[in-house]
């Protein structure tokens, strides 16, 4: 991996993505995805995530090893991305042969860091149907629309690792205080759709791709909420 491209920047080492698709799934929340495009930094802090596993049938990797698929079988923290309803969509590798986390919304992250106006190019990556300005809380608020807002393309960057000087994920000491877990969205009736692999930040709830805790829906039924001060671990790096 490349050099920092600042001082006190903490890019994820490799150790935070070899490791189980769902403690992945669930550490990447908080976390910030930063994308150099078109010479200026644009960011996003990541607020829902889904975990996907080889041996199960909603990914990719259960219809086997293509060269397209090639991503999801290498070491943990290659990004593979795919096109979904024509978007592009992205994922990162985890630990064990063709398992992986998509990384489902965001939601625009600025500081001193980003250009100045960073959101606006954004804005303008991704605008809304109409070709006006997207709300910033729905900008990333889903798979496709993420990776519009950052710019990030298929053939550009998938089966690639991560790149300090242009694309990488930042621990900027952003922790969500409860997490959310519930089943992933538009898996197929008979290919695990019951799995509870999906991970929102509740505190962006109704930020994400469907709010997982909308009305209607009942804890313990439909969701269970997890309180991350008492179960957050220390991170693998987090000792030097």
């Amino acid at each position: 991996m490349s050099a920092a491209p600042w001082p006190d920047a903490h890019p994820l080492p490799a150790a935070f993505f070899d490791r189980d698709a769902q403690t992945v799934a669930r550490d990447l929340l908080g976390m910030v995805i930063r994308h150099r495009h078109n010479g200026h930094w644009l960011a996003a802090r990541i607020i829902e995530t889904e975990a996907y596993y080889a041996a199960e049938k909603g990914s990719h990797a259960s219809l086997g090893y293509t060269e397209k698929r090639r991503a999801l079988f290498l070491d943990g923290g290659h990004i593979y991305m795919y096109y979904a309803r024509g978007g592009d969509s992205l994922n990162f590798s985890a630990q064990g042969p063709g398992n992986a986390v998509l990384i489902k919304s965001a939601t625009p992250w600025h500081d001193t860091h980003c250009s100045p106006d960073s959101l606006a190019h954004m804005q303008t990556n991704n605008p809304s149907a109409t070709g006006q300005p997207r709300p910033p809380e729905r900008l990333c608020a889903g798979q496709t629309l993420l990776c519009k807002a950052l710019g990030l393309k298929v053939p550009e960057w998938d089966a690639q690792r991560f790149d300090n000087q242009r694309l990488f994920v930042e621990d900027v000491g952003e922790r969500p205080r409860q997490i959310i877990q519930t089943t992933r969205l538009g898996i197929p009736s008979g290919r695990d759709e019951h799995l509870p692999y999906r991970f929102v930040d509740a505190t962006f709830a109704r930020h994400c791709t469907r709010n997982p805790i909308r009305r209607g829906q009942v804890q313990g039924r439909d969701y269970q909420l997890i309180d991350t001060l008492t179960t957050q671990e220390p991170y693998p790096w987090a000792n030097g």
